[in-house]
């Protein structure tokens, strides 16, 4: 009699089962339209093949395919159909290594000719033909030597290979789909049908074999697939939005910045783009200072000893800029305010009466990032932190992070940021400090994360990420969603157990002893540059009124309402608007044409008429309609649009 089982059910219910008992097995057994429905299963939370037998016992979950989960199954079949496909067409091509993707999935193969952009759509017709023939997957775990004979009689150097790195011992699982099979851990849906025809071939890439330039070039061919053809569809808008909204686009149309080759990874800000950057830093400096921060500014450039002191030198040395000088002194640009904010902290003697205290710094850092990883503002070498250290007490840690959670919040509602997504990360396997301080940690950060849950609206959405904490502590992160759902990861807070150690920070408690401050860092925006580059691409470069670096152009339709057109711009500009004059001798469609192009909020036309009965004509971007104002009322309405989110909250109490 075969071994018999436990398998626990979604409902709670526990049937004993023969081990080699297969998840179809169950299925079929509890109704043929849950059997029909299922692609896969589930095992102790891990993905099976479907007709992989159970072998112990465990808590089986039936997957259909519209389950979140399924997904990865959907983009892992469309890969290997993908495989046939091109080898149908190319007999010949070598097949090597096709992962699972965000978003999709690649394929990497060997041929003497690269793959053409003009060679996709012939692969893609060639995977509905697969599909449609609706092939099984099928599982056979086959020896070495085996595997090995079978590859080298087709050539395929590339998989002998793979099957040499695959340790001695462990099981080497065949998928075949029809006549067609590859090497693959899986697990698989049922059939190739099951991927449905929700899926498109993005691009072709070089890429070397094993990631290593001194191996072969191969041609890589990306895709994405999804479980419907809604939501194929929502994924190639979100990426054609995506592209037109560009920040890089948008810097050069709108003269905000550039790169160039002597600064790699350094911004040079242009007038205007300077003045978003200004703009943004106010806004962020009323925000710190109405919080209780201290603003302050560490050096620079700090000897390394600093840096030893802090463990950065250890582990971040590859990533600093650093020099000596001739008295041999060695030291480092900071790639990091946290050390400065400690000797900051340090100086003089502090009561456990001053704390918390809560230091603010808008400081450049420095950062070797390796060339490839560059990004425009998203991902550069020289950048500017909104950064800040609370230095604080056990009992008022909670406190503290409620309140930065507030900070935090409110800084992305004045952006429009109102979906975010709040996660703890909690302790990861290597890690310092004692399990007694991360106890009190994780205990206080769990409350304040299900107190965010309760005050929120139902937007904020909270959630745990076990083991992906700091070395030195516990972590909040806060993750925002853009207008075209991206999301993007800005905001953090972070306990601290180490640097307060190593620097032998403390104040004086009520006993009149010496005690270890709590540190926390805290990020809103991260890097300023990022966050800019995330404000263009969410307004796709229409800036709100009050961030935009010209509010208004005033332009005339005839060289004889010129005079009055400078009339409305000396006003304007004395109400304190950013607004320039368009007096050029143009057609107004075209002085409309270019300042849209350049993301100008609002245009006023000026004409005889206007000028004769003290008024504008107001078009707003991104709008064809235009309407008369009298002139004190345009101004005034416009002076009150753009007063700052936060002066006009402010303003309201």
């Amino acid at each position: 009699m075969s071994d018999q089982i436990s398998v626990t059910f979604p409902d709670g219910n526990v049937r004993q089962f023969p081990a080699e008992t297969t998840g179809r097995d169950i299925a079929e057994g509890i109704s043929k339209s849950l059997a029909k429905r299922t692609v896969a299963y589930a095992y102790d939370g891990e993905l099976r093949d479907f007709s992989d037998p159970l072998g112990a016992d465990g808590a089986i979950e039936f997957i259909a395919r519209t389950d979140d989960r399924a997904l990865e199954l959907i983009r892992h079949d469309c890969a290997h159909i993908m495989a046939e496909a091109v080898q149908e067409l190319w007999p010949g091509t070598q097949v090597t290594i096709g992962p699972v993707i965000e978003n999709g999935f690649y394929y990497d193969f060997a041929r003497d000719e690269p793959f053409t952009p003009e060679d996709l759509p012939k692969i893609e017709k060639k995977m509905q033909h697969i599909i449609q023939r609706n092939d099984p997957f099928t599982k056979e775990v086959w020896s070495r030597e085996d595997t090995k004979k079978f590859f080298a009689d087709k050539n395929e150097d590339y998989k002998i290979e793979l099957v040499d790195a695959i340790p001695e011992g462990e099981n080497i699982n065949i998928y075949k789909q029809g006549e067609w099979l590859d090497m693959c851990r899986g697990p698989h849906m049922r059939t190739t049908g099951d991927t449905g025809r929700a899926f498109k071939l993005m691009s072709i890439a070089g890429a070397y074999w094993r990631g290593d330039s001194d191996n072969a070039m191969l041609t890589r061919i990306y895709g994405t697939a999804w479980a419907d053809e809604k939501q194929l569809k929502q994924y190639l808008f979100m990426l054609e939005e995506a592209a037109k909204r560009d920040h890089r686009k948008l810097g050069r149309e709108m003269d905000l910045f550039h790169f160039q080759e002597e600064g790699p990874g350094v911004v040079f800000w242009h007038s205007k783009g300077w003045k978003i950057f200004q703009t943004l830093i106010s806004y962020m400096r009323r925000r710190v200072e109405s919080h209780g921060y201290e603003e302050v500014n560490a050096p620079m450039i700090l000897d390394k000893a600093m840096w030893e002191t802090s463990g950065h030198w250890e582990w971040y040395k590859d990533n600093m800029f650093v020099t000596q000088t001739e008295d041999d002194r060695v030291f480092a640009i900071k790639p990091m305010n946290c050390p400065g904010h400690v000797a900051i902290f340090k100086h003089g003697l502090k009561s456990y009466r001053d704390l918390p205290v809560r230091l603010a710094e808008f400081g450049t850092v420095h950062r070797y990032e390796p060339s490839g990883a560059l990004h425009g503002l998203m991902r550069v070498r020289g950048f500017t932190q909104d950064d800040a250290h609370v230095f604080c007490t056990e009992e008022q840690l909670a406190s503290e992070c409620m309140r930065i959670n507030d900070l935090i919040l409110t800084t992305y509602a004045d952006f429009g940021f109102d979906e975010i997504t709040v996660l703890l990360s909690t302790r990861p396997e290597k890690r310092v400090g004692d399990d007694a301080s991360w106890d009190m940690a994780e205990k206080v950060m769990m409350d304040v994360l299900e107190k965010i849950g309760e005050q929120s609206d139902g937007k904020i959405t909270t959630g745990i990420n076990p083991g992906e904490g700091a070395f030195y502590g516990p972590k909040f992160e806060y993750i925002l969603k853009d207008a075209i759902g991206r999301t993007w990861q800005c905001g953090t807070t972070q306990v601290d157990f180490n640097l307060p150690e190593r620097f032998g920070a403390f104040y004086i408690d009520k006993d009149s002893e010496k005690k270890q401050p709590v540190m926390v860092h805290r990020a809103i925006c991260g890097s300023m540059e990022r966050f800019i580059g995330i404000l263009m691409e969410n307004y796709a470069g229409h800036f709100p009124l009050w961030l935009a670096p010209v509010q208004v152009v005033v332009a005339s339709i005839t060289t004889d309402a010129n005079e009055y057109t400078e009339e409305v711009v000396a006003k304007l500009k004395k109400a304190g608007m950013s607004v320039v004059a368009d007096t050029r001798n143009e057609k107004i469609n075209y002085k409309v044409r270019e300042h849209s192009l350049a993301k100008v909020p609002v245009i006023l036309v000026c004409g005889m008429r206007e000028a004769e009965e003290k008024t504008v004509n107001m078009r707003r971007l991104g709008s064809r309609d235009q309407k008369s104002y009298e002139l004190d009322e345009a101004i005034a309405a416009l002076v009150e649009e753009a007063i700052p989110p936060d002066l006009k909250r402010l303003a309201a109490e």
